[in-house]
């Protein structure tokens, strides 16, 4: 199954829901193998596609929380969620979609994703209405590397990890989703850079902020308190310019480890937290508008087909009819001309037969399905069959029933004998009897 990895923008607030577009992106496609096949970044009508498209939602646009989630399951849940976040929320929880981590954390608690419900719903449109009907969505915070647990004099010790990671360089700094972190008053010159941070038990946690390059170790450090800090910085972007490149920035990113964008949206792919819950749970199957006018010329051709099918079938059934009332014509016919005295034809190939045995009996010579026919075309069939190893013999209906005695054994040519007498013979399993039938 082919798989196609998408960075998303973060959203700009202070443009209208009605202006929102999605410029080119950064993707990365991988074969049914995992192996890439190819990098790059394009407008979304214009990405490749495959079986599987895992969309990376800007850090700044979701908000992962730890929440005490009631023990619901479908539309209920979804109704019950709003109310277990509002209290972390500024943002109206009514018109943001929640969604719910499937992995729970140690005190039981489970984690929440937060994200704007109308920028979602676009998002996950625009990339429907361009074919890719199969949708996975990852927060990038759940996409940085987690550090591995560290060791103490042999026994190992899990920290609480705080993990940041720069993604990028933003125009907008308005914070697209309010909770309850707030940035350093930035300098409106300095160049900003969107951040992704992870933290909590197990880096489960997490939200998004643009800073000012100036102000990014500063405000990690506040942020992080005694937590030790885990610093990347998203290199080898498809399409990307170089950034941050005075001095100020090197030296405020000295310490940040190079995340390639590969490895960053092969961690999207293992991911297990999906954003597309409840409302926006992939369908494949499910046909919307684009897909219908998509497979309108399809849908146009097999009805088509079918309508042709049908009346082909319906002008064969209507010649092989004529040729049938002809042929029974004919045989009707027939039978008049050579019984001229028929005056009801009902069965006209049946009634010839009979016609013709009264005929061979009334002039002496013995029908083929006469007892002594038959009897004597098995005498001359038996063949190695011993004679006294019939038990009995049976005539009714034009046919003559044999029964064999146990101890006789019935070659297999038997019925090619008979054949070649004029006869037909079967035997029935159920009772071992023979049945002999005139052949003509």
């Amino acid at each position: 199954m082919s798989t196609l990895i998408v960075l998303l923008p973060p959203r700009d607030p202070a443009v209208r829901s009605q202006e929102w577009d999605l410029p080119d992106l950064p993707f990365l496609l991988l074969d049914k193998r995992g192996e890439t096949q190819r990098a790059g970044r394009a407008a979304v009508g214009l990405l490749p596609r495959a079986s599987l498209t895992v969309l990376i939602v800007a850090a700044r646009d979701t908000l992962l929380l730890a929440a005490a989630v009631p023990p619901l399951k479908g539309p209920r849940l979804r109704q019950a969620l709003p109310n277990v976040v509002e209290d972390q929320l500024i943002q109206d929880p009514q018109t943001c979609h929640i969604a719910v981590d499937p992995v729970a954390l140690a005190d039981g608690r489970r984690v929440v994703a937060v994200i704007d419900r109308g920028w979602f719903r676009f998002v996950c449109d625009a990339f429907a209405s361009a074919g890719h009907r199969n949708l996975k969505a990852v927060p990038a915070m759940r996409c940085l590397p987690v550090p591995a647990v560290e060791a103490v004099e042999g026994e190992a010790f899990a920290h609480t990890p705080f993990i940041a990671g720069l993604l990028g360089k933003v125009v907008s700094t308005a914070p697209a989703l309010l909770g309850e972190i707030e940035a350093s008053a930035p300098s409106p010159a300095a160049p900003r850079v969107e951040i992704a941070i992870a933290r909590g038990e197990g880096a489960a946690l997490g939200e998004g902020l643009a800073l000012p390059v100036d102000s990014i170790a500063p405000t990690l450090a506040a942020l992080a308190g005694d937590q030790p800090v885990t610093l990347y910085s998203l290199a080898d972007l498809p399409g990307d310019e170089p950034r941050l490149a005075s001095s100020r920035s090197a030296v405020a990113l000295a310490t940040a480890q190079p995340l390639a964008f590969e490895a960053f949206a092969r961690q999207a792919l293992a991911s297990r937290f999906d954003l597309c819950q409840f409302e926006f749970a992939a369908q494949p199957w499910r046909l919307d508008r684009a897909t219908m006018r998509r497979l309108r010329v399809p849908i146009a051709l097999v009805a088509a087909s079918v309508i042709v099918s049908i009346v082909g079938i319906n002008v064969q059934w209507l010649q092989l009819a004529r040729q049938r009332d002809a042929i029974s014509a004919q045989m009707t016919e027939l039978l008049l001309n050579a019984f001229p005295k028929t005056t009801v034809v009902l069965d006209a190939p049946d009634q010839m037969s009979r016609n013709l045995d009264r005929l061979r009996v009334a002039s002496g010579e013995l029908s083929p399905s006469d007892f002594l026919s038959l009897a004597d075309g098995l005498a001359r069939s038996l063949g190695p069959v011993p004679v006294n190893g019939i038990a009995g013999l049976d005539y009714r209906d034009r046919h003559l029933e044999v029964t064999f005695k146990p101890e006789t054994k019935v070659d297999p040519d038997l019925t090619k004998r008979l054949a070649a007498n004029g006869l037909n013979g079967a035997i029935d399993t159920n009772t071992g009897k023979w049945t002999i039938r005139s052949g003509q």
